[in-house]
């Protein structure tokens, strides 16, 4: 007996779809401390923003499903999600994520260089995507703390998680911010690179966001 067309669209439509698994959660992190221009700030959600229209990197995060979530950082209590969790499942979903890091407002001034805080608070968001079978947080700045708890403590709580961190050095001479994010931010897997003043920084992220996904991929 042969179904109706009414019958067929109805059992086609509560078949379940499959959906891709997610490959990794992404939080990138922006140092928005007192060191940090409104100059400096616009580099760096410009750079974000370019980094997210390069072909390869949409090409790569749309191919592992990834999700991606923006924190911006200074002191002690100055962390805030700029930009939530965003799956990325089409090649507009990272677009309209560009977007969102352009036109982003900063979040705090006047403050202190907290990573140790940014780190756990990074690590409480992982939560809300258990899902992913990668989770990585980017941890960029320009500057040692001067704020806040131990930096190595909250490295070695992501480390037990599971939870890779990377790391942009930017430096504005010699390498004491490369040394220290090597030291004692950085995770045992993860790499850290430098922008030599916050012009590089544009052209570092993007170098950074493709090696991180690429990884996977290849």
């Amino acid at each position: 007996m042969t179904l109706s067309r009414a019958a067929f669209a109805f059992c086609f439509s509560i078949m379940p779809v499959a959906v891709q698994a997610c490959e990794t959660a992404l939080i990138l992190t922006i140092d928005v401390s007192n060191s940090i221009d409104s100059a400096e700030y616009r580099v760096q959600t410009d750079g974000l923003a370019d980094a997210l229209q390069d072909p390869e990197i949409i090409r790569i995060l749309v191919a592992g499903a990834s999700t991606l979530a923006v924190v911006q950082w200074s002191g002690v209590d100055k962390q805030t999600v700029s930009i939530p969790w965003t799956p990325i499942r089409t090649a507009l979903d990272v677009e309209r994520l560009s977007q969102q890091a352009r036109l982003m407002e900063r979040a705090f001034v006047l403050s202190d260089t907290a990573p140790a805080e940014a780190i756990y608070f990074s690590l409480g968001l992982f939560d809300q995507v258990p899902q992913c079978a990668r989770r990585v947080i980017d941890i960029s700045g320009d500057g040692t703390p001067n704020s806040g708890a131990d930096v190595r403590a909250a490295r070695n709580a992501a480390e037990t998680a599971g939870v890779t961190i990377n790391g942009i050095a930017i430096e504005s001479m010699g390498s004491a911010i490369t040394s220290f994010f090597r030291n004692a931010v950085i995770t045992r897997n993860g790499f850290v690179m430098t922008a030599r003043t916050h012009r590089e920084y544009p052209d570092t992220i993007r170098a950074k966001i493709l090696r991180e996904i690429s990884r996977v991929f290849g």
